[in-house]
């Protein structure tokens, strides 16, 4: 394939010379003359392990050259990749001059080209980038509409810096967010030999891919840090006890509650994080991380609450209110908070949740449900058929089976508010909100 490639930094360099060593033909661009000209003599223009032979490869086999001529580049090839850094800005945002620049030089090349041509973005962008800069440049600039007269394609990079090469050939997954197939299949064309998940998907989900993995990761540092600090506060061997903790595959380090939703209940984890913050703050460590994870829960709370002072109605039915489905567990339950909350605002209630109300009866929870909250035991009903008949709003607090076809079942004028993801649909504006979906 014939590419060009718009930025010879880290990423540029890196996609250029391995691309090439590939077999394709690729034109490196940059307005920087002193890279130009290293590329074409055959010597990277950054220090990264192995990228210095690739390109010195592939100079010399004539698979890889560079200019500064941009209008030249597109001509050439048939797609173009664009690799420019966006660096921050004093308020945080990104800085968006350089792709702005590249996507309207890109632009002006298409005006003169007859074939379709495909831009594909590896530059990091925030979700809504590509829709309300990216794809607005490249068509005022080119007089043609993206999705019919050329190709716009979304694929961030997971290259780490020490490692790249080794990166761009063993990539932990390939995703693709494009506008339409044809520019898709082409890109995913070159990649069908690497042994990695290939995903494709919309722009926007591209384009947030790679934010949830960096921040991710720079969590993962802060609290690896802020656990070795406690220990040896207390003694302990950080790295031993991160050790043990990395063991565990099934729970710690898995897609385990990996998926958005409501906020964490339960009898553990709520009183876990109190005490261990507490002893933190007992041995005057000032942790952050640890301290503020509980503030966010009840961040998410509050949303699910204003989700259903939102619908308008006070008529309100609650299916599921233990923790965790499958529990009569009401201990810390978020959802219980919820429904004093709106007990307190004059909402009229009915919850039904089966294992609580065998609870009530004969279970472990039974003193809880009775001494603790006897107002929630008085509005328990024995059936979804009873919420369905009394509410406006119907909340799914839990993912019991149970309640996975609740909208075949609502009627007309009732809306779901959802918490917990019981079904794959999307929100509307009507009938189903779900909390982070």
């Amino acid at each position: 394939m014939e590419i060009s490639i718009f930025g010879m930094g880290y990423v540029g360099a890196v996609s250029a010379g391995c691309l090439a060593a590939n077999g394709h033909k690729i034109i490196g661009v940059d307005p920087v003359r002193s890279k130009v000209d290293l590329i074409n003599q055959g010597q990277a223009p950054i220090i990264e392990k192995d990228i210095g032979n690739y390109i010195a490869e592939g100079a010399k086999s004539g698979f890889l050259q560079a200019t500064t001529n941009a209008r030249e580049a597109v001509e050439q090839t048939e797609i173009s990749f664009v690799c420019v850094g966006t660096p921050s800005l004093l308020n945080g945002n990104l800085d968006l001059s350089s792709i702005r620049r590249v996507c309207e030089n890109i632009g002006n090349a298409i005006k003169k080209k007859s074939g379709r041509h495909v831009v594909v973005v590896r530059s990091t962008v925030l979700p809504g980038t590509m829709r309300d800069v990216i794809i607005p440049t490249l068509e005022k600039a080119s007089g043609k509409k993206a999705g019919e007269n050329f190709g716009v394609c979304n694929n961030p990079e997971f290259l780490r810096e020490g490692t790249a090469v080794y990166d761009f050939y063993n990539p932990p997954k390939t995703v693709i967010g494009e506008i339409d197939s044809f520019s898709g299949d082409l890109l995913a064309s070159l990649y069908e030999k690497l042994d990695a998940p290939l995903i494709r998907t919309d722009l926007e989900t591209a384009e947030m891919v790679k934010y949830v993995d960096n921040c991710w990761h720079a969590l993962k540092v802060g609290f690896a840090n802020e656990i070795g600090n406690i220990c040896k506060a207390i003694g302990a061997d950080g790295h031993r006890v991160m050790d043990i903790f990395c063991k565990d595959t099934k729970l710690n380090l898995s897609p385990y509650y990996m998926k958005p939703g409501f906020a964490f209940g339960g009898s553990c984890l709520p009183k876990d994080l109190r005490a261990l913050t507490y002893k933190a703050r007992s041995l005057d460590l000032d942790l952050p991380i640890l301290n503020n994870i509980l503030v966010s829960n009840a961040r998410q709370i509050e949303k699910g609450l204003q989700m259903i002072l939102e619908k308008g109605s006070k008529k309100v039915g609650v299916l599921g209110v233990s923790f965790k489905a499958g529990t009569d567990d009401l201990r810390e339950s978020p959802i219980v908070e919820v429904i004093e909350r709106l007990l307190g605002k004059g909402y009229d209630i009915k919850i039904y949740d089966q294992n609580v109300n065998l609870a009530k009866l004969v279970g472990a929870n039974r003193d809880y449900i009775l001494n603790y909250i006897p107002h929630i035991s008085r509005i328990m009903v024995r059936s979804i058929d009873e919420i369905l008949q009394h509410a406006d709003t119907i909340v799914v607090g839990n993912k019991s089976d149970e309640f996975s076809n609740i909208l075949d079942k609502v009627t007309f004028g009732q809306v779901v508010v959802d918490l917990v993801r019981i079904c794959d649909q999307p929100s509307t504006e009507n009938e189903y909100d779900g909390i982070c979906w």
